[in-house]
């Protein structure tokens, strides 16, 4: 489509998109917030140059797009300021969050639907993120493949990624766990995209042990394929927005002992269908 507020750059033909023209720290139109919200749909994940926000503004910006979600485990949460996490690594890190292929919190009953992230702090030299769409991962499957996996669901367990993560939790403290289907259908797009990923989803159910871990083995080998992905190397200011519904990430922790901080809010989604 065109747009007439923001301009639009094409990361691939497949995900990932540039936008400029916008500063999100102040407010938006009705008409330029559906185009970013238009431009977010079709390109799966958005990023913004140079933007200058506070955690209100961020918030607000959020909150454009839905109710914030609150993380059930959150390393860095900001008290004065629910719904916000701090992204931080720095010379005392030994791993950061997200350094392992996910969809964030997929563990819910309703995940989110979209992340915020906002970078104010960043290292010399490496720390992308790399994003890669479940859409073109589905479609590019055999039609044998779909047909096998239509009507199955998978489980996403919150329970060994969280549990004693702060190093404060209670015995009888519960983390999210839900059953969700594998193949799941975008609730604003229609489209069918892949919902597993190898941080939270631990069995498929109704197969056996060694049947779900082959299959859930090739599943995230073929997720995680090159040419399904785009790689966002950050700059002081920058801005990502991504769609937890049909795009899976990886945050590169190559930079070590250097410094990489910002912050990052999430919006409510929906059950998974």
């Amino acid at each position: 489509m065109s747009f007439q507020s923001i301009n639009v750059k094409k990361l691939t033909p497949r995900i990932g998109a540039e936008i400029s023209g916008v500063d999100l720290g102040r407010p938006i139109s009705n008409s330029q917030f559906e185009e970013i919200r238009k431009a977010f749909l079709e390109n799966q994940v958005i990023f913004f140059r140079d933007q200058t926000m506070t955690l209100d503004q961020h918030k607000d910006f959020g909150q454009y797009f839905g109710k914030l979600h609150e993380n059930p485990g959150a390393r860095n949460p900001m008290p004065d300021h629910p719904g916000v996490i701090a992204v931080k690594a720095d010379e005392n890190s030994r791993r950061v969050s997200g350094d392992v292929w996910h969809s964030d919190v997929s563990c819910d009953e309703e995940p989110p639907a979209a992340s915020i992230l906002h970078i104010h702090d960043v290292p010399d030299s490496g720390g992308d993120t790399l994003f890669s769409s479940m859409y073109a991962a589905y479609d590019a499957l055999s039609g044998a493949m779909k047909a096998f996996l239509a009507g199955k669901k998978a489980v996403h367990d919150g329970e060994h990624i969280y549990r004693n993560k702060n190093g404060s939790d209670v015995a009888d403290k519960a983390y999210p766990r839900a059953e969700h289907p594998i193949v799941r259908t975008h609730p604003e797009t229609g489209k069918k995209c892949l919902f597993v990923n190898c941080n939270f989803t631990t069995h498929i159910v109704g197969l056996s042990s060694n049947e779900s871990a082959a299959l859930l083995k090739f599943l995230y080998r073929h997720t995680e394929s090159l040419e399904f992905q785009c790689r966002f190397k950050w700059q002081e200011g920058s801005v990502a927005m991504w769609d937890n519904r049909c795009v899976i990430h990886y945050a590169v922790f190559d930079y070590f002992p250097q410094r990489r901080f910002g912050y990052r809010v999430t919006v409510c989604g929906d059950r998974p269908y």
